[in-house]
């Protein structure tokens, strides 16, 4: 009678069996899922593979001038800061001249310099570019064209072209050389902190934000800042020779517009990049050559840079001489 009781207790046996059954059926479900979250994460993974040999594959210059077949005026574009971690480096911008020199397609070349300046070693690097190029190519013309800014390390640069143009608004000057810091020393004295420094050689907490000032080594800076600046006066008389007016403030790091810059010799005329294509080279087609960095060079760039600046400031310099 008890097994036609509804209300019964199943045998043992009976409700082993049940219950291996459920965690059999739960353990199935479970796999199930696992096994298709798993499926999913390689298909992703897949995904991300493909996509990675396609950016990888993928020309960064698109657009940009490979292989020329009629005559035309190459541009190189030079924008932003002149540093060895940004587009503007002597890296990507000789890289670009070298190529448009070499193209015998090539009618001429414009400089177009949007640049507030920067490192006074890239900039100088591509000085020494422009001024061996042109000497190894000396039928193929380069001209600089000042965009809004062509100031300090960009005119360093503007400077090794055979002529200089520029918009009559256009920024152009800043021939000196600068070093920024800051002076902490009231502030933690007023904060209750103590600096802590130890060193190995005299001089090697050289400029200390954390330190009083030491005259004598603002002046050793000064002389090193002098340096650098007779450095890039030399620069400019070597290039723009008796073309420029003998004014007071030319060196002295003050900016000019266009048209007053075509007035102290620092310009020869106004025009634009379109322009000295057309009217002065002569070939209005105009190829762009300027090289851009690759993303994942911009990645390794930037990890780069990163240790660098770990190194800089383990090392105690606070900050390098700009021309800007």
């Amino acid at each position: 009678m008890n097994d036609l009781n509804p209300n019964s207790t199943p045998p043992d046996d009976e409700r082993w069996a049940r219950d291996t059954l459920t965690k059999l059926a739960f353990a199935a479900v479970t796999e199930q899922r696992r096994a298709r979250r798993w499926g999913i994460f390689f298909k992703f993974l897949f995904f991300a593979y493909l996509v990675l040999l396609l950016a990888l594959a993928w020309p960064d210059n698109l657009g940009k001038a490979t292989v020329s077949t009629k005559r035309h005026t190459a541009l190189v574009r030079i924008d932003g800061l002149i540093s060895s971690s940004t587009e503007a480096s002597a890296k990507n911008i000789i890289g670009a001249l070298r190529k448009a020199f070499k193209d015998d397609k090539t009618a001429g070349i414009v400089l177009q310099i949007n640049s507030p300046g920067g490192s006074p070693v890239q900039a100088g690097e591509i000085y020494d570019e422009i001024q061996k190029l042109r000497q190894q190519y000396p039928k193929t013309p380069v001209y600089a064209v000042a965009s809004d800014v062509c100031a300090s390390g960009g005119y360093y640069i503007a400077a090794a072209a055979q002529s200089i143009y520029a918009n009559q608004a256009s920024i152009v000057g800043s021939i000196g050389v600068r070093m920024d810091s800051f002076g902490f020393t009231d502030a933690i004295a007023k904060l209750g902190v103590e600096r802590r420094a130890y060193t190995a050689g005299a001089n090697k907490d050289f400029l200390d934000p954390f330190k009083p000032v030491n005259p004598d080594e603002v002046q050793h800076l000064q002389r090193m800042l002098d340096a650098i600046h007779q450095q890039f006066i030399a620069a400019v008389k070597q290039g723009r020779g008796e073309r420029l007016k003998d004014h007071p403030e030319i060196f002295s790091g003050l900016m000019w517009t266009g048209a007053q810059s075509v007035e102290l010799g620092l310009v020869d005329a106004l025009g634009s990049a379109r322009y000295v294509a057309e009217e002065v080279i002569g070939e209005k087609t105009i190829l762009d050559y300027t090289q851009r960095t690759g993303w994942v060079e911009r990645l390794l760039d930037g990890v780069e840079t990163s240790l660098s600046a770990a190194l800089i400031n383990g090392l105690g310099v606070e900050g390098m001489p700009q021309w800007r």
